[in-house]
């Protein structure tokens, strides 16, 4: 199988820009550019080395799974262009009469349409966050506020419960600490689907709610914060943990449950013995079930530590991502007087109807969706960035 050919990627003059962001200020990234050129050809030539080589590990599949979009649309830019070519030099010959040239004028701006809008199906697939099948445990916890942050935490967990409806993916409740009043001190959620790692990552950071008390009658605006953490949940690949390690205890479910939860042994508690990391689940009546997300929730948590303990080695990385589980940095307020949400971060903004945004529904989506794209714009303009500054290394002195 033959290399498609190494040629400058060209660009259109004058392009609409296509709106990415629905929260704020919209980015594109210019084609026409040398540095943006070089590196689009270097996608070609990765996606022919990939695709020719007969075996694939995890990432190389991932990788070319991710590139093949962008690279189909540039090989009609070329194709395009090609054409838009034969016909400049078929303008140029003697002795053509005017209906002919008429004709290669009407084909010309047909081509140059179709021109216009693959540039813009490559700008929209360039910035498309890369969605993946996989999962993430999402902990909530009531930070500064008392019971008024317990209160907003048990509805920060509702929220993201009906998201993962919406969403259409799995969630399980791993965990749940509930107060005297009915909020949560602390819960965890496991959820699964496409796109469940990079759209709740989004929600990793301090939320800060400013209302008037649930618990009073009037009364000054207070003000409550809740820490979310969100981690990825390992596969069997990354973390196998052998039975002998392991720890397992049942026992009768302890708070609310009503006759069944006091009379059967269907909460589950795991020990890791190496680590002496415990995990416990009570919140199904069926004990395999709470196994289940016993040790679901265990492996991540192992995960995490070994990522923990890499942190040195992927520092870089972990600099250019964004919704890390930072649990000290503040990415959205919910003010309830003003009736408004305001993400903080660089792709968010202001939306109101702040009861509609609680149900979990396509205004959280939106903002997930253009926080991502936010995030997506930086990291290609960085891989761009460092694919010239590797390119100049590798060439100088050849010229």
């Amino acid at each position: 199988m033959s290399l498609p050919r190494f040629t400058l990627i060209r660009s259109v003059s004058k392009l609409e820009k296509l709106i990415f962001r629905r929260y704020s200020a919209q980015n594109t990234i210019n084609l026409s550019d040398q540095a943006v050129q070089r590196y689009l050809n270097h996608l070609i030539l990765e996606h022919a080395n990939l695709e020719t080589k007969p075996r694939r590990n995890f990432e190389e599949a991932r990788r070319l799974q991710e590139i093949k979009p962008i690279v189909l649309a540039l090989e009609q830019r070329i194709t395009l262009f090609d054409s838009i070519d034969s016909l400049k030099d078929l303008n140029k010959r003697e002795g053509q009469d005017e209906e002919i040239k008429k004709m290669i004028k009407e084909e010309a701006q047909i081509y140059l349409k179709r021109l216009k809008e693959v540039d813009g199906e490559l700008q929209s697939i360039l910035l498309e966050p890369f969605l993946t099948q996989g999962g993430v445990l999402v902990e909530v916890t009531a930070g500064a506020g008392g019971q008024e942050a317990m209160l907003f935490a048990r509805e920060l967990l509702e929220m993201y419960q009906s998201y993962c409806e919406y969403k259409d993916w799995e969630v399980d409740v791993a965990s749940i600490e509930k107060s005297d009043l009915g909020g949560i001190r602390k819960a965890s959620l496991l959820v699964k689907g496409l796109g469940a790692p990079e759209l709740m990552r989004m929600e990793a950071g301090v939320h800060r709610v400013q209302r008037i008390p649930v618990t009073e009658k009037g009364g000054r605006i207070h003000t409550s914060t809740i820490s979310v953490a969100v981690l990825p949940q390992p596969t069997d690949v990354e973390l196998n943990i052998p039975e002998r390690d392991l720890s397992i205890e049942t026992k009768r479910a302890s708070g609310a449950g009503g006759q069944h939860v006091n009379t059967t042994d269907s909460a589950v508690r795991i020990i890791h013995i190496p680590t002496g990391t415990a995990v416990e689940c009570q919140e199904g009546r069926s004990q395999i079930k709470n196994k289940e997300i016993a040790m679901q929730k265990l492996r991540t948590l192992l995960l995490q530590k070994q990522l923990d303990e890499q942190s040195s080695k992927i520092n870089s990385e972990r600099k250019s991502q964004v919704g890390q589980s930072n649990r000290n940095e503040k990415i959205r307020t919910y003010n309830y007087p003003q009736d408004r949400v305001t993400e903080h971060r660089e792709g968010g903004g202001t939306t109101h109807s702040l009861k509609i945004f609680m149900q979990g529904g396509e205004p959280l989506e939106q903002l997930q969706e253009s926080l991502l794209r936010q995030h997506k714009y930086k990291a290609i303009m960085t891989e761009i960035n460092d694919f010239i500054v590797k390119y100049k290394a590798e060439n100088i002195g050849k010229s």
